[in-house]
């Protein structure tokens, strides 16, 4: 009976815990180091214990029994050992957080915060704003001789934040990003959300970062995949996608090389947009008459039209292995589809990068890194087991 009881009590408290912090998810704690339990940090709030996983440390900070940090509260669950608060010093709410303990322009919401980008323990950038214009945000989050900025640094074993001006224009924002690297010009590739970046020679270094840190953080703040380039490389670039665009038209639309110059002129890379672009917009080319316009979007529609036949027949006759058919999360249509491009057992699956499955029409990411997550769930099970 007296168990029973004891075990009641532990219950209540773990619940009592659980609804105390559960409304602070998503907030900033201090708390002071307790010990560690294999590689993990048990951090002492006062009324609780939380767990800082070794994966949610800063790399190399080296935090001492009696340290008092901050850190982030990612999330509360009970669990049968008690109530778990699990910590990040890693997260990039972290650094947000910070600076709206540290600036009380950000605190109040007079300064706004768009977000952070990581690379912890070395380098972070956040992007700011100001609801009034009297107020300088950067100014406002760097503090008197960088002491605001500094603060957060320090709280975070040093790493060194660059505060961006946040611009609701995606290419002057990811223009910002990129500080203290100057950008020449962006060319932005809406459909795969990408931007081409162009910088001098002498600029390119700097615009990339160490191991390709200024880039990749760059590209984290603003959510847009980044690639950095010279003026020579976006020119031959260009110049490539040029003449493959040409040869499709020529190819494809079996029509003479100065009509397929003329489609690339003008902007049309696709057969796509050539079948289905307002009639309108082509008829405004100067070289094109109504005649030729109705000519080339029927010839688009017809190649097209046979492709996406050939497509389905191949599909169907494409035969998938009966683990790949039955694999979670799979239908038959996605089978087939990856059967016809060879891609015919589990284990086949579980080899390919997602790149490899991009390739596939009508596949995108989220769902190519579900479908090979899942096929490489046995390798895991096994190694478990071995």
């Amino acid at each position: 009976a007296k168990q029973v009881i004891v075990q009641k009590v532990r219950e209540a408290e773990r619940e009592q815990v659980v609804s105390q912090f559960k409304d602070r998810k998503g907030t900033l704690v201090t708390g002071v180091v307790k010990r560690m339990e294999r590689g993990d940090v048990i951090i002492d709030l006062g009324s609780a214990e939380a767990l800082l996983p070794k994966t949610a440390m800063i790399p190399h900070e080296g935090l001492r029994p009696g340290d008092r940090i901050r850190a982030y509260l990612e999330d509360v669950h009970s669990t049968p050992r008690g109530p778990q608060l699990f910590l990040s010093r890693t997260a990039p709410q972290l650094v947000i957080e910070l600076f709206k303990l540290e600036v009380p322009e950000a605190g109040e919401g007079l300064v706004l915060i768009h977000g952070a980008a990581r690379d912890p323990g070395l380098r972070a950038k956040i992007a700011v704003s100001s609801k009034d214009p009297r107020i300088d945000p950067i100014g406002a989050c760097v503090g008197m001789r960088g002491m605001r900025v500094q603060s957060v640094s320090n709280e975070l074993a040093g790493e060194r934040v660059d505060i961006i001006h946040f611009s609701p224009d995606p290419a002057q924002f990811v223009i910002n990003s990129l500080a203290p690297a100057e950008v020449k010009s962006i060319v932005v590739d809406e459909e795969l959300h990408a931007m081409d970046v162009i910088v001098d020679e002498a600029q390119l270094s700097q615009a990339i970062g160490r191991g390709g840190q200024n880039v990749r953080l760059a590209s984290e703040l603003s959510g847009w995949e980044l690639n950095i380039m010279t003026e020579q490389a976006a020119m031959e670039k260009g110049e490539g996608e040029a003449e493959a665009a040409k040869q499709l038209f020529i190819d494809q639309l079996g029509v003479e090389e100065d009509v397929a110059e003329i489609l690339v002129r003008e902007g049309f890379t696709t057969l796509d947009e050539v079948a289905y672009v307002p009639k309108q917009e082509m008829a405004e080319i100067e070289e094109f008459d109504e005649e030729i316009v109705e000519a080339l979007r029927s010839r688009a529609r017809d190649v097209l039209l046979t492709k996406a036949i050939a497509l389905e027949e191949k599909i169907d006759m494409a035969e998938p292995a009966a683990d790949l058919l039955g694999m979670e999360g799979m239908d038959e249509h996605t089978a087939r589809l990856l059967a016809s491009h060879g891609i015919k057992t589990m284990e086949e699956l579980a080899e390919q990068a997602v790149d490899d499955l991009l390739e596939i029409e009508g596949m995108d990411e989220e769902r190519a890194k579900q479908l090979i997550m899942t096929a490489r769930a046995p390798w895991f099970s096994n190694t478990a087991e071995g």
